[in-house]
């Protein structure tokens, strides 16, 4: 079986024999496994790192900005490689993965602009022949811990800005599909990457724990579930690392009675059934204020949720495809029989497909709840799965305090026609990504990601400016040249321009 291995120094790595397998998740087979580092594996790649970095850190953000210009157009050329990748160890259909891919493209498009981002402030005569500067510094060995639902994209997010701003990354890639994540890194290599300045080691809490702990590794950066974002925020600060943590989310989108009811069926459809409801910006929730828009939304979206095109990831013309792993279509089932159980009204159950030729594939159909009350589980919990809960509400107030009252604020969206509500919504809600008939929120490349509450732990957010802040340390530097003929005598109160 052909193993997923490291890529330390710029050579592929099997490091100690320990491995686990990856799954194609539309058949239920195991098709590959991939390398587990020990602690002394990844301390070869925190070591070519180490030594990389003096040399990358006074290579010339010009020439940094260069090789991302070679990799983006390497990364167009074999789209389809990497899709295909994509889908066959994460399931999502091939439509999905090549745009993930092509939101990634974007984060390394910001990158190219290094020279740009990365040349501070000037102030001339702040003071009598006094000139100060600011100047944005690498930080030095810096580390990403990736989840699976983009294996592609959130790895962009994170080590190309890295690198033009200086850095050296260690990139710790989900194990559970691992082939594109590692297939994109020797591409950078391929377009001129020194040895060193990216290494991708494989593993799970044995090398996190190592990242964590390892003092060369002076920030990290991590998305995937709150509980691990939360462990790795208080392990990393509390050994003086630089963390950022991006954890769950659980989206609300808000129907108001004035809704363009059509084309917000549609957004919903995408953003709470694409990608198999694998994503950290899938709406789980649609609020509706007053029973008459939600009995409409339950007319009109029941049929489109029964006729989604469920298959093979690797199908093209899919709406949808399996989920990642046996576990984790375990869970979500888990969580349908608990929404029977407590009282929810089940619409639509996607417990019982099955696929005509991948009956041992991790599918869960499109799944509706009416009905939902903020006690449930299925409304208090992501579930990372293909289920949409309608919760009703009397007035745009509820729907705001609704949302505000719940522990994670990742993303939000309001449909409606009335520009007063939309300005209240977006003003008066306490989430970090806001839609107004928007359903999936996700700031370009050059803004920032990130929520509020428990989906994020550290002050900055991922990518765009707040990366470029996270990956730098800005150096402020007053100068002055005196006159050689002049003789001054101490000043001893504090200097001002005054």
């Amino acid at each position: 079986m052909t193993i997923v291995n490291h890529l330390i120094h710029g050579e592929l790595t099997a490091g100690t024999g320990r491995s686990a397998d990856v799954f194609n998740p539309s058949t239920g087979a195991a098709t590959k496994k991939v390398a587990l580092a020990d602690r002394a594996t990844m301390q070869l790649a925190i070591d070519s790192a180490k030594s990389a970095f003096p040399a990358w850190r006074n290579t010339p953000p010009a020439k940094r900005a260069q090789v991302m210009f070679r990799f983006k157009q390497l990364l167009e050329q074999h789209e389809a490689t990497i899709a295909k990748l994509i889908s066959e160890e994460h399931g999502k259909t091939i439509e999905d993965a090549v745009g993930e891919l092509k939101r990634g493209i974007e984060n390394v498009e910001f990158a190219c602009a290094a020279p740009e981002i990365l040349k501070g402030e000037y102030s001339r005569n702040v003071g009598p022949n006094i000139d100060a500067w600011s100047d944005l510094q690498p930080i030095g060995v810096v580390a990403g811990i990736t989840p699976f639902n983009f294996p592609a994209m959130v790895p962009l997010w994170m080590y190309p800005l890295a690198i033009v701003c200086g850095n050296c990354f260690i990139l710790k890639p989900s194990e559970r599909d691992p082939s594109s994540t590692l297939y994109i890194a020797q591409l950078l290599i391929e377009a001129g990457l020194p040895k060193g300045v990216l290494n991708v080691v494989h593993g799970d809490k044995e090398a996190v724990d190592a990242l964590i702990e390892a003092p060369e590794v002076k920030a990290l950066s991590f998305v995937g579930s709150t509980p691990i974002a939360e462990y790795i925020y208080s392990e990393g600060t509390k050994r003086g690392k630089r963390v950022q943590a991006l954890g769950g989310a659980k989206n609300h989108a808000v129907l108001m009675p004035d809704a363009d009811l059509d084309n917000a069926v549609s957004a919903l459809m995408g953003a709470a059934y694409g990608s198999c409801g694998e994503r950290c910006m899938a709406i789980s929730v649609a609020v509706c204020v007053g029973d008459q828009i939600a009995d409409a939304l339950v007319e009109k979206i029941v049929p489109q949720i029964k006729a989604l095109k469920i298959g093979a990831g690797t199908s093209c013309g899919l709406d949808m495809g399996p989920l990642v792993t046996g576990a984790a279509r375990d869970k979500v089932k888990g969580y349908i029989d608990a929404g029977v159980a407590q009282g929810a009204s089940l619409v639509v159950d996607g417990r019982d497909l099955v696929v005509a030729g991948n009956e041992n594939g991790f599918f869960v159909g499109g799944t509706l709840f009416d009905k939902v009350t903020p006690e449930m589980t299925i409304y208090t919990d992501e579930i990372f799965g293909p289920v949409l809960c309608i919760v009703r509400v009397g007035s745009l107030e509820a729907a705001m305090q609704l949302i505000n009252d719940h522990e994670y604020g990742n993303g939000t969206c309001i449909f409606t026609r009335d520009g007063e509500a939309a300005r209240l919504f977006c003003d008066e809600i306490e989430v970090g990504m806001v839609g107004v008939n928007v359903p999936l929120p996700v700031p370009v490349s050059y803004h920032s990601f990130g929520g509020w509450k428990r989906s994020l732990f550290g002050d900055l957010h991922a990518y765009g400016p707040d990366g470029v802040r996270f990956y730098t340390r800005k150096k402020a530097i007053t100068q002055r040249w005196p006159q050689r003929a002049s003789h001054e005598a101490a000043q001893f109160a504090f200097p001002s321009n005054g």
